[in-house]
């Protein structure tokens, strides 16, 4: 048996599955690609999270397509982060291509192009699905976590939202929220003082000033009403098809804040509202995370732990997430030990640190017979990368260079009016992106401090009637000086005349 031939059969044992999968394509060995040497990621294990990582330009989107196209044609729902704005193509077949012909015959595996469900969801103005969540859904820790509180002025926003949950006011936005901490140290004082104990004003201003940081990135648009249920991105079509759900983030790279903001509350809803899946086979939803280093970028470190928390405990409730950066190192140790799928494009060794990088990153992989991985990472073209999976017992599959297919949508973005097609026929526009403005905490305590206001004006007025009322009751029993100076005369003029007449 020739080296070829063995190789292909350590790819066939190593990739058999029993259950549903998809086929990412076929591995390489010393540069060529062999045919029918399919490797294929069992659909039981995609709740396992994963990572697509390489060099810009490697094809790390068109893997991220690729994935998301065959989930959602085996019914599975997906969410993705579009921070480039080059994935609404999906929603489009592909146009075909010499080329994309000639790397299917080298797979040994037939191109069909076609499009797929496509929802367009969006965080800020741009058209799309409007995603909100109200400050109450968030609760005191998830909040001041994102808020980066020290464990006072955490304590403090948890008395804020005890005392709204007492006195029934819902915290709707971030308005909302800083009303009633600027209550709690002026109007409403001694109303706090008595019931929670005394608020310090600089606790308060340093609170407020961290959310007037998130407001500037763009959260004012996010917190309110109508949040956004999770359970609609679970959505498939009338083919059966889950719907690939796509937040357009182009206009928040620089806002990181806000983009880890929005990750966690949506991670943390999902975790609470979906049930323990157990072992059913597929996953319920799959999460990509494009330019995930953005997530932690400048996070604190109670956020970090947050994060490893949740993906550590959300698989069990069917949730896939996966995280797409340039560098595996972007993403913390914690959160990589979780990630059982790895698919990695090539690194560029332009520096030692880059070399050191390349390294750390090939000690992430399986030992394989057959590849020297730190030589591999910096020889793959466009379109290959090494993969690493878990089979259906939970094992890591062989390591192996794979050529892999192309997408089957569109590789590039939908036109201006392609989008609007898109969105004029959601369901979903029409449910959420009416914005709605009850009345919240902030109507509720302007509308306390004005009654108050007016029933301190009240007894002020009643206070000076009876004062004057006083006053005047005073000036009323106080004899002229005349009159009594005349009186006094009268008196004694009587008293002498009584005087005489003794006298006589």
């Amino acid at each position: 048996m020739t080296s070829m031939e063995n190789f292909k059969e350590h790819i066939d044992k190593g990739y058999t599955t029993k259950g549903d999968y998809i086929t990412m394509g076929a591995a390489m060995h010393e540069g060529e690609t062999i045919t029918e040497a399919y490797v294929k990621i069992p659909l039981k294990t995609l709740n396992r999270h994963g990572l697509i990582a390489g060099a810009t330009g490697t094809g790390k989107t068109k893997t991220l397509q690729i994935l998301a196209e065959n989930l959602s044609d085996k019914g599975i729902p997906v969410l993705l982060m579009d921070l480039k704005g080059d994935l609404s193509g999906i929603a489009k077949p592909s146009p075909g291509h010499a080329k994309i012909d000639e790397r299917h015959t080298k797979i040994g595996f037939p191109f069909e192009a076609n499009n797929f469900p496509v929802e367009i969801l969006s965080l800020s103005d741009q058209d799309g699905v409007r995603l909100r969540a109200t400050v109450s859904e968030f609760g005191p820790v998830l909040l001041s976590r994102i808020l980066d509180l020290s464990e006072t002025q955490s304590g403090i926003v948890a008395v804020i939202f005890k005392y709204c949950d007492d006195n029934k006011m819902p915290l709707l936005d971030l308005k909302d929220f800083k009303k009633v901490l600027q209550y709690a140290t002026d109007e409403g004082k001694e109303e706090f003082k008595e019931a929670y104990g005394r608020i310090s004003g600089a606790s308060t201003g340093a609170i407020l000033r961290k959310i007037v940081e998130l407001e500037q990135q763009g959260a004012d648009l996010f917190f309110g009403e109508t949040s956004f249920d999770v359970e609609d991105l679970t959505r498939v079509d009338k083919d059966g098809r889950g719907y690939i759900n796509i937040i357009r983030l182009t206009d928040i790279q620089d806002k990181p804040k806000l983009f880890s903001t929005f990750m966690l509350s949506l991670l943390a809803e999902i975790y609470e509202t979906f049930p323990e899946q157990g072992d059913s086979g597929r996953p319920e939803l799959v999460l990509f995370i494009d330019e995930a280093h953005l997530i932690f970028k400048e996070a604190s470190k109670a956020l970090i732990n947050q994060i490893e928390s949740i993906v550590k405990l959300i698989r069990s409730k069917g949730i896939g997430l996966y995280f797409v950066t340039q560098n595996p190192t972007d993403v913390p140790d914690a959160v990589l030990g979780q990630l059982g799928l790895k698919i990695q494009h090539a690194l560029r060794a332009f520096t030692a640190k880059d070399r050191k990088a390349i390294k750390l990153t090939a000690e992430n992989y399986p030992d394989s017979d057959y590849y020297d991985t730190a030589e591999v990472l910096t020889s793959l073209g466009i379109g290959e990368a090494l993969v690493s999976a878990l089979n259906e017992k939970g094992r890591p599959t062989p390591l192996a260079a794979t050529m892999l297919r192309a997408p089957m949508s569109r590789m590039d973005v939908l036109t201006p009016a392609e989008l609007k097609e898109v969105i004029d026929t959601s369901k979903l526009v029409k449910k959420y992106n009416d914005e709605v403005d009850r009345e919240s905490a902030y109507e509720m305590l302007h509308e306390k401090i004005k009654k108050a206001e007016a029933i301190h004006e009240k007894e002020k007025a009643a206070k000076e009637k009876t004062k004057s009322s006083r006053s005047s009751s005073r000036q009323s029993t106080r004899q002229n000086p005349i009159v009594k100076l005349l009186t006094s005369v009268t008196f004694l003029r009587s008293v002498l005349g009584v005087l005489k007449k003794v006298i006589k």
